[in-house]
Protein backbone atom coordinates (compact mmCIF):
# COMPACT_ATOMS: atom_id res chain seq x y z
CA UNK A 1 0.00 0.00 0.00
CA UNK A 2 2.62 2.23 0.45
CA UNK A 3 3.89 1.46 -2.88
CA UNK A 4 0.90 2.75 -4.39
CA UNK A 5 0.51 5.37 -2.61
CA UNK A 6 3.99 7.03 -3.34
CA UNK A 7 4.43 5.26 -7.00
CA UNK A 8 4.59 7.91 -9.33
CA UNK A 9 1.17 9.37 -11.08
CA UNK A 10 2.02 10.99 -14.00
CA UNK A 11 0.85 10.84 -18.01
CA UNK A 12 4.42 10.02 -19.55
CA UNK A 13 4.02 7.51 -21.67
CA UNK A 14 6.34 5.72 -20.02
CA UNK A 15 7.99 5.64 -15.88
CA UNK A 16 4.86 6.07 -14.44
CA UNK A 17 2.52 3.46 -12.40
CA UNK A 18 -0.48 5.59 -12.78
CA UNK A 19 -2.30 8.86 -13.48
CA UNK A 20 -5.52 10.50 -11.73
CA UNK A 21 -5.69 7.78 -9.29
CA UNK A 22 -5.91 4.92 -11.18
CA UNK A 23 -3.40 2.23 -11.91
CA UNK A 24 -2.11 0.11 -15.34
CA UNK A 25 -3.45 -3.23 -15.69
CA UNK A 26 0.60 -5.15 -16.05
CA UNK A 27 3.28 -3.10 -13.94
CA UNK A 28 6.74 -4.35 -14.62
CA UNK A 29 7.56 -6.10 -11.74
CA UNK A 30 11.09 -5.48 -11.13
CA UNK A 31 10.22 -1.29 -11.49
CA UNK A 32 6.67 -0.88 -10.71
CA UNK A 33 6.07 0.81 -13.28
CA UNK A 34 3.96 0.64 -16.79
CA UNK A 35 3.93 -2.63 -18.52
CA UNK A 36 4.90 -1.72 -22.17
CA UNK A 37 1.62 0.00 -23.64
CA UNK A 38 -0.86 -1.45 -21.60
CA UNK A 39 -4.08 0.52 -20.69
CA UNK A 40 -4.50 2.27 -17.25
CA UNK A 41 -7.18 -0.02 -16.35
CA UNK A 42 -10.38 1.24 -14.23
CA UNK A 43 -11.21 -2.22 -13.62
CA UNK A 44 -8.59 -3.64 -12.11
CA UNK A 45 -7.91 -0.69 -10.33
CA UNK A 46 -11.35 -1.06 -9.07
CA UNK A 47 -10.51 -4.90 -7.90
CA UNK A 48 -7.26 -3.32 -6.16
CA UNK A 49 -9.47 -1.04 -4.25
CA UNK A 50 -11.64 -3.89 -3.30
CA UNK A 51 -8.70 -5.67 -1.42
CA UNK A 52 -7.36 -2.16 -0.08
CA UNK A 53 -10.80 -1.57 1.45
CA UNK A 54 -10.77 -4.89 2.68
CA UNK A 55 -7.44 -4.69 4.74
CA UNK A 56 -9.05 -1.33 6.23
CA UNK A 57 -11.56 -3.28 7.40
CA UNK A 58 -9.64 -5.75 8.68
CA UNK A 59 -6.77 -4.37 10.19
CA UNK A 60 -8.97 -2.34 12.77
CA UNK A 61 -6.46 -2.54 16.06
CA UNK A 62 -5.00 0.73 17.56
CA UNK A 63 -1.83 0.32 17.02
CA UNK A 64 0.32 2.39 14.76
CA UNK A 65 0.99 -0.45 11.63
CA UNK A 66 -2.96 -0.42 11.26
CA UNK A 67 -4.08 2.68 11.71
CA UNK A 68 -1.04 3.32 8.75
CA UNK A 69 -2.63 0.62 6.53
CA UNK A 70 -6.77 2.59 7.26
CA UNK A 71 -4.91 5.94 6.48
CA UNK A 72 -3.50 4.69 3.05
CA UNK A 73 -6.70 2.68 1.68
CA UNK A 74 -8.14 6.13 2.73
CA UNK A 75 -5.44 7.87 0.51
CA UNK A 76 -5.13 5.91 -2.44
CA UNK A 77 -9.36 5.72 -2.63
CA UNK A 78 -9.88 9.42 -2.30
CA UNK A 79 -7.30 10.24 -4.92
CA UNK A 80 -9.09 8.43 -7.69
CA UNK A 81 -10.57 10.66 -10.05
CA UNK A 82 -13.89 9.11 -11.15
CA UNK A 83 -15.19 11.79 -12.77
CA UNK A 84 -11.97 12.33 -14.97
CA UNK A 85 -12.48 8.76 -16.46
CA UNK A 86 -16.25 9.50 -17.29
CA UNK A 87 -15.14 10.37 -21.38
CA UNK A 88 -18.66 9.49 -22.51
CA UNK A 89 -20.91 10.98 -19.15
CA UNK A 90 -22.34 9.59 -16.59
CA UNK A 91 -20.41 6.44 -17.30
CA UNK A 92 -16.97 5.63 -16.66
CA UNK A 93 -14.56 4.44 -19.10
CA UNK A 94 -13.45 1.09 -19.21
CA UNK A 95 -9.41 2.71 -19.96
CA UNK A 96 -7.24 5.04 -20.86
CA UNK A 97 -3.45 4.92 -22.72
CA UNK A 98 -1.15 8.02 -22.31
CA UNK A 99 -0.90 7.70 -26.51
CA UNK A 100 -4.00 7.91 -27.26
CA UNK A 101 -6.75 8.97 -24.56
CA UNK A 102 -9.51 6.92 -23.58
CA UNK A 103 -10.66 3.64 -25.68
CA UNK A 104 -13.72 3.59 -26.77
CA UNK A 105 -15.70 1.32 -24.36
CA UNK A 106 -17.77 1.93 -21.14
CA UNK A 107 -18.81 0.20 -17.99
CA UNK A 108 -22.38 -0.24 -18.71
CA UNK A 109 -24.57 -3.76 -18.59
CA UNK A 110 -23.85 -6.29 -16.72
CA UNK A 111 -20.83 -7.84 -16.23
CA UNK A 112 -17.26 -7.76 -13.38
CA UNK A 113 -17.67 -3.84 -13.50
CA UNK A 114 -20.80 -3.93 -10.61
CA UNK A 115 -17.60 -3.09 -8.19
CA UNK A 116 -16.06 -0.33 -9.81
CA UNK A 117 -19.65 1.74 -10.35
CA UNK A 118 -20.26 1.07 -6.59
CA UNK A 119 -16.78 2.33 -5.66
CA UNK A 120 -17.06 5.51 -7.73
CA UNK A 121 -20.65 6.26 -6.82
CA UNK A 122 -19.32 5.86 -3.13
CA UNK A 123 -16.17 8.23 -3.11
CA UNK A 124 -16.29 10.66 -0.68
CA UNK A 125 -13.92 13.21 -3.12
CA UNK A 126 -14.39 12.58 -6.51
CA UNK A 127 -18.60 10.39 -6.71
CA UNK A 128 -20.31 10.38 -10.08
CA UNK A 129 -23.81 10.82 -9.35
CA UNK A 130 -26.53 8.45 -9.72
CA UNK A 131 -26.97 8.84 -13.50
CA UNK A 132 -24.13 6.35 -13.68
CA UNK A 133 -25.62 3.45 -11.91
CA UNK A 134 -29.15 4.10 -14.52
CA UNK A 135 -26.87 3.91 -17.74
CA UNK A 136 -25.30 0.80 -15.70
CA UNK A 137 -28.39 -1.12 -15.28
CA UNK A 138 -29.49 0.65 -18.83
CA UNK A 139 -27.28 -1.98 -20.58
CA UNK A 140 -28.82 -5.01 -18.61
CA UNK A 141 -29.99 -8.31 -21.02
CA UNK A 142 -32.99 -10.62 -19.11
CA UNK A 143 -33.51 -13.50 -20.81
CA UNK A 144 -33.53 -17.02 -19.98
CA UNK A 145 -30.89 -19.36 -21.20
CA UNK A 146 -30.99 -23.19 -20.42
CA UNK A 147 -34.11 -22.79 -17.95
CA UNK A 148 -32.94 -19.86 -16.36
CA UNK A 149 -34.39 -16.62 -16.15
CA UNK A 150 -30.97 -13.73 -15.27
CA UNK A 151 -29.20 -10.97 -16.83
CA UNK A 152 -26.61 -12.60 -19.26
CA UNK A 153 -23.14 -12.47 -19.57
CA UNK A 154 -21.23 -15.00 -20.56
CA UNK A 155 -17.88 -15.62 -19.07
CA UNK A 156 -18.99 -16.80 -15.18
CA UNK A 157 -16.26 -14.32 -14.17
CA UNK A 158 -18.67 -11.62 -14.42
CA UNK A 159 -20.89 -13.03 -12.18
CA UNK A 160 -18.13 -13.70 -9.46
CA UNK A 161 -15.66 -10.87 -9.21
CA UNK A 162 -18.15 -7.66 -7.57
CA UNK A 163 -19.11 -10.86 -5.21
CA UNK A 164 -16.10 -11.79 -3.86
CA UNK A 165 -16.18 -8.26 -2.24
CA UNK A 166 -19.76 -7.63 -1.44
CA UNK A 167 -22.53 -10.17 -0.12
CA UNK A 168 -25.54 -9.19 -2.15
CA UNK A 169 -28.01 -11.77 -0.73
CA UNK A 170 -30.89 -10.16 0.75
CA UNK A 171 -30.30 -6.87 -0.94
CA UNK A 172 -31.57 -5.28 -3.78
CA UNK A 173 -31.34 -1.94 -6.35
CA UNK A 174 -34.38 -0.88 -8.33
CA UNK A 175 -33.44 -3.46 -11.06
CA UNK A 176 -33.34 -6.20 -8.93
CA UNK A 177 -36.43 -5.56 -7.01
CA UNK A 178 -38.06 -4.75 -10.25
CA UNK A 179 -37.49 -8.81 -10.98
CA UNK A 180 -37.99 -9.93 -7.43
CA UNK A 181 -34.69 -11.49 -7.05
CA UNK A 182 -30.86 -10.41 -5.63
CA UNK A 183 -28.07 -10.33 -7.55
CA UNK A 184 -26.51 -13.58 -5.75
CA UNK A 185 -29.41 -15.60 -6.97
CA UNK A 186 -28.91 -14.15 -10.42
CA UNK A 187 -25.13 -15.20 -10.31
CA UNK A 188 -26.55 -18.74 -8.94
CA UNK A 189 -28.90 -18.65 -12.15
CA UNK A 190 -25.95 -18.13 -14.17
CA UNK A 191 -23.89 -20.80 -12.99
CA UNK A 192 -26.85 -23.24 -13.06
CA UNK A 193 -27.44 -22.60 -16.65
CA UNK A 194 -23.44 -22.73 -17.69
CA UNK A 195 -23.96 -26.62 -16.33
CA UNK A 196 -26.62 -26.74 -18.25
CA UNK A 197 -25.24 -25.97 -21.37
CA UNK A 198 -22.47 -28.53 -20.67
CA UNK A 199 -24.35 -31.04 -20.28
CA UNK A 200 -26.51 -30.92 -23.22
CA UNK A 201 -22.92 -29.96 -24.85
CA UNK A 202 -24.15 -28.86 -28.13
CA UNK A 203 -20.57 -28.51 -29.92
CA UNK A 204 -19.86 -31.72 -29.16
CA UNK A 205 -16.80 -30.87 -27.10
CA UNK A 206 -15.12 -33.76 -25.08
CA UNK A 207 -14.99 -34.47 -21.68
CA UNK A 208 -18.40 -32.10 -20.57
CA UNK A 209 -20.10 -33.72 -18.01
CA UNK A 210 -22.88 -32.45 -14.92
CA UNK A 211 -19.25 -32.62 -12.89
CA UNK A 212 -16.78 -31.35 -15.87
CA UNK A 213 -18.06 -27.75 -16.78
CA UNK A 214 -16.81 -24.08 -16.48
CA UNK A 215 -16.23 -21.28 -18.99
CA UNK A 216 -14.75 -17.54 -18.42
CA UNK A 217 -12.01 -15.97 -19.98
CA UNK A 218 -9.01 -17.97 -19.92
CA UNK A 219 -6.21 -19.44 -22.10
CA UNK A 220 -5.91 -21.78 -24.88
CA UNK A 221 -3.62 -23.91 -26.53
CA UNK A 222 -3.77 -22.66 -29.90
CA UNK A 223 -5.44 -20.22 -32.93
CA UNK A 224 -5.75 -22.52 -35.29
CA UNK A 225 -8.35 -24.56 -37.03
CA UNK A 226 -8.19 -28.54 -36.72
CA UNK A 227 -10.17 -31.41 -37.76
CA UNK A 228 -10.41 -33.67 -34.51
CA UNK A 229 -12.87 -36.84 -34.45
CA UNK A 230 -14.68 -35.90 -37.66
CA UNK A 231 -15.15 -32.52 -37.12
CA UNK A 232 -13.37 -29.11 -37.55
CA UNK A 233 -13.10 -27.17 -34.71
CA UNK A 234 -11.57 -23.52 -34.36
CA UNK A 235 -9.48 -23.07 -31.05
CA UNK A 236 -8.11 -20.11 -29.50
CA UNK A 237 -5.49 -18.77 -27.29
CA UNK A 238 -6.49 -16.39 -24.46
CA UNK A 239 -10.37 -15.70 -25.25
CA UNK A 240 -13.31 -15.13 -23.14
CA UNK A 241 -15.21 -18.06 -23.37
CA UNK A 242 -18.80 -18.50 -21.84
CA UNK A 243 -22.28 -19.13 -22.48
CA UNK A 244 -25.25 -17.16 -22.30
CA UNK A 245 -28.11 -15.91 -24.69
CA UNK A 246 -27.04 -15.19 -27.92
CA UNK A 247 -23.21 -15.39 -27.30
CA UNK A 248 -21.66 -18.33 -26.83
CA UNK A 249 -18.06 -18.23 -27.10
CA UNK A 250 -17.11 -22.19 -26.47
CA UNK A 251 -14.15 -23.98 -28.01
CA UNK A 252 -14.06 -26.82 -25.43
CA UNK A 253 -11.68 -25.14 -23.23
CA UNK A 254 -12.29 -25.22 -19.30
CA UNK A 255 -11.65 -23.11 -16.51
CA UNK A 256 -11.29 -24.10 -13.06
CA UNK A 257 -11.87 -21.09 -11.40
CA UNK A 258 -14.99 -20.98 -13.42
CA UNK A 259 -16.60 -23.39 -11.15
CA UNK A 260 -14.25 -22.56 -8.13
CA UNK A 261 -15.18 -18.66 -8.02
CA UNK A 262 -19.38 -19.93 -8.50
CA UNK A 263 -19.04 -21.77 -4.86
CA UNK A 264 -21.47 -20.01 -2.39
CA UNK A 265 -23.79 -19.56 -5.38
CA UNK A 266 -24.27 -23.61 -5.96
CA UNK A 267 -22.23 -25.57 -3.18
CA UNK A 268 -24.35 -28.18 -4.42
CA UNK A 269 -23.06 -28.52 -7.85
CA UNK A 270 -19.44 -26.49 -8.03
CA UNK A 271 -18.29 -28.34 -5.04
CA UNK A 272 -18.38 -32.04 -6.94
CA UNK A 273 -17.24 -30.26 -10.08
CA UNK A 274 -14.21 -29.32 -8.59
CA UNK A 275 -13.67 -32.74 -6.79
CA UNK A 276 -14.41 -33.98 -10.01
CA UNK A 277 -11.36 -32.31 -12.33
CA UNK A 278 -9.36 -32.85 -10.31
CA UNK A 279 -9.75 -36.63 -9.45
CA UNK A 280 -10.25 -37.21 -13.43
CA UNK A 281 -6.87 -35.20 -14.29
CA UNK A 282 -4.45 -35.15 -11.61
CA UNK A 283 -1.14 -33.50 -11.91
CA UNK A 284 -2.13 -32.48 -14.99
CA UNK A 285 -4.61 -29.85 -13.85
CA UNK A 286 -3.79 -29.27 -10.18
CA UNK A 287 -0.86 -29.01 -8.37
CA UNK A 288 2.15 -27.12 -6.58
CA UNK A 289 -0.12 -23.86 -6.20
CA UNK A 290 -4.05 -25.45 -7.10
CA UNK A 291 -5.44 -25.77 -10.18
CA UNK A 292 -3.76 -24.44 -13.58
CA UNK A 293 -5.80 -21.99 -15.47
CA UNK A 294 -7.29 -24.22 -18.27
CA UNK A 295 -7.34 -27.55 -20.08
CA UNK A 296 -9.66 -28.41 -22.94
CA UNK A 297 -10.06 -32.27 -23.13
CA UNK A 298 -10.80 -31.60 -27.22
CA UNK A 299 -7.26 -30.99 -28.19
CA UNK A 300 -5.24 -33.53 -28.42
CA UNK A 301 -3.75 -32.60 -31.34
CA UNK A 302 -0.02 -32.82 -29.70
CA UNK A 303 2.66 -30.52 -31.16
CA UNK A 304 0.08 -28.36 -32.67
CA UNK A 305 -0.62 -26.13 -29.83
CA UNK A 306 1.08 -22.79 -28.94
CA UNK A 307 0.91 -23.16 -25.31
CA UNK A 308 0.68 -25.45 -22.66
CA UNK A 309 1.38 -29.38 -22.70
CA UNK A 310 -0.77 -31.76 -24.65
CA UNK A 311 -1.69 -35.52 -23.40
CA UNK A 312 -2.45 -37.42 -26.45
CA UNK A 313 -5.45 -38.90 -24.22
CA UNK A 314 -6.77 -36.46 -21.84
CA UNK A 315 -5.97 -33.28 -24.00
CA UNK A 316 -4.46 -30.01 -23.50
CA UNK A 317 -3.45 -28.53 -20.56
CA UNK A 318 -2.18 -24.74 -19.59
CA UNK A 319 0.79 -24.37 -17.88
CA UNK A 320 0.35 -20.89 -15.78
CA UNK A 321 -1.27 -20.30 -12.48
CA UNK A 322 -3.09 -16.81 -12.34
CA UNK A 323 -3.60 -15.08 -9.31
CA UNK A 324 -6.87 -13.81 -10.82
CA UNK A 325 -7.95 -17.67 -10.46
CA UNK A 326 -6.57 -18.60 -7.58
CA UNK A 327 -8.06 -15.64 -5.35
CA UNK A 328 -11.50 -15.96 -6.48
CA UNK A 329 -11.26 -19.49 -6.02
CA UNK A 330 -10.24 -19.29 -2.62
CA UNK A 331 -12.21 -15.98 -1.19
CA UNK A 332 -15.52 -17.55 -2.51
CA UNK A 333 -15.01 -20.62 -0.65
CA UNK A 334 -13.71 -19.23 2.25
CA UNK A 335 -17.64 -16.35 1.65
CA UNK A 336 -19.15 -19.91 1.68
CA UNK A 337 -17.61 -21.91 4.52
CA UNK A 338 -18.02 -18.68 6.71
CA UNK A 339 -18.42 -15.62 5.15
CA UNK A 340 -15.80 -14.27 6.00
CA UNK A 341 -14.82 -11.48 2.97
CA UNK A 342 -18.29 -10.81 2.70
CA UNK A 343 -18.45 -10.20 6.83
CA UNK A 344 -15.62 -7.49 6.92
CA UNK A 345 -16.75 -5.59 3.86
CA UNK A 346 -20.11 -5.21 5.24
CA UNK A 347 -18.55 -2.88 7.63
CA UNK A 348 -16.58 -0.36 4.95
CA UNK A 349 -18.31 2.79 4.98
CA UNK A 350 -16.92 3.11 1.48
CA UNK A 351 -18.85 -0.02 0.26
CA UNK A 352 -22.17 0.50 2.11
CA UNK A 353 -22.26 4.76 0.90
CA UNK A 354 -21.66 3.09 -2.66
CA UNK A 355 -24.49 0.50 -2.34
CA UNK A 356 -26.91 3.35 -0.89
CA UNK A 357 -26.64 5.45 -3.12
CA UNK A 358 -26.86 3.46 -5.59
CA UNK A 359 -30.36 2.64 -4.61
CA UNK A 360 -29.75 -0.44 -2.97
CA UNK A 361 -31.73 -1.12 0.09
CA UNK A 362 -32.90 -4.16 2.56
CA UNK A 363 -31.14 -7.12 4.01
CA UNK A 364 -27.88 -6.25 6.22
CA UNK A 365 -28.50 -2.86 4.72
CA UNK A 366 -31.04 -2.17 6.56
CA UNK A 367 -31.56 0.97 8.96
CA UNK A 368 -27.29 2.10 7.05
CA UNK A 369 -28.88 3.87 4.19
CA UNK A 370 -29.72 7.88 5.02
Amino acid sequence: MRFFWTAPQDSAVSGATGYHGFFYHFLDMPTGRRFQNVELSTIDTALLLAGILFAQSYFDRADTTEAEIRALADSIYYRVDWNWAQARPPAVSMGWHPEGGFIPADWIGYNEGMILNLLAIGSPTHPVDSTTWAAWVGGYDWGTFYGQDFVQFGPLFGHEYSHVWIDFRGIQDGYMRGRGIDYFENSRRATLAQRAYAIANPGGSRGYSANVWGLTACDGPANVTLTLGGRSREFHTYWARGAALGDISDDGTLCPTAVGGAVPFAPEITIPALLTMRQTYGDHLFSTYGFLDAFNPTFTAAGSQQTGTVDPALGWFDVDYLGIDQGPILAMIENHRTGFVWRVMRANPHIVRGLCRAGFSAGWLSGRCP
